[in-house]
């Protein structure tokens, strides 16, 4: 994967499907379950949200807390990792009962070799430019950080990420701005930004950017998304995005 343009995949026609916290409609959301299923999917990238228990670890859920999506009860950042594992992440579902939140380890030990990964920073401990630091080396020592890209709501915690690897591309996610903004290599605006103002991708890609639409749910949408030329389609149930795209062979990548 070429720095200049984070999400390039030689041989596999656009849009990528971005697994958004893996496959969330067939498993709960960000486990090694849900991962697993995205990627038996065919998903052409992974997505998940990273927060850090209380001794630094980095761990794969989307809240701030562990309320929604576990047994227990409690803020992510007050919880030793040991305490985080002794919860259920089955999310209500019985048939799950046995997974847990798992570290940023564990997901990358069963990534394959020609899967990126996209990692959402939903806290500001990453404005600390130590965790940072200690992020980049755990990407370093798993083999992953030629595929990684790095995702924000919070612009001001990517420009963290590349002060301190400048290598590794960001993107910025945008729940308002209709406009592509300047400084990042990926975009994510709210779908209905780009009804609002149809030259969106068109802007990025003048200034090399590439875009995937804030929409977890696209497949109605894809004939739209395919017109407008966005890269990415990001999917709560990606093997039914990947059927509802049909047969992408015939497509440049």
């Amino acid at each position: 994967m070429r720095r200049d343009d984070p999400l390039n995949l030689p041989g596999k026609p656009k849009p990528y499907v971005m697994a958004h916290r893996g496959n969330r409609v067939a498993c709960p959301e960000n486990t090694l379950a849900a991962f697993q299923r995205a990627l038996d999917d065919g998903a052409d990238i992974l997505e998940t949200d990273l927060r850090l228990s209380s001794e630094g670890v980095f761990v794969c859920i989307h809240d701030a807390k562990v309320d929604r999506t576990t047994n227990g009860s409690g803020a992510v950042s007050e919880m030793t990792l040991r305490e985080i594992k002794t919860l259920s992440a089955a999310y209500g579902r019985s048939e799950f009962e046995a997974e847990q939140i798992p570290t940023l380890a564990e997901l990358t030990a069963i990534l394959p070799p020609d899967v990126p990964l996209a990692l959402e920073l939903k806290a500001d401990q990453f404005l600390i430019a130590d965790v940072c630091r200690r992020l980049v080396r755990e990407l370093d020592q798993s083999g992953v950080r030629e595929r990684t890209v790095v995702l924000s709501f919070s612009l001001a915690r990517i420009v963290t990420m590349r002060s301190i690897a400048p290598d590794i591309p960001i993107g910025w996610i945008t729940l308002t701005r209709a406009m592509p903004l300047r400084g990042v290599q990926f975009l994510g605006p709210l779908w209905p930004l780009m009804i609002l103002n149809p030259f969106y991708v068109g802007l990025a890609h003048l200034r090399g950017q590439m875009v995937g639409p804030l929409d977890p749910t696209p497949d109605s949408r894809l004939w739209l998304y395919r017109w407008l030329g966005c890269d990415v389609v990001l999917s709560d149930d990606p093997g039914a995005t990947i059927q509802a795209l049909g047969d992408r062979g015939d497509e440049q990548g």
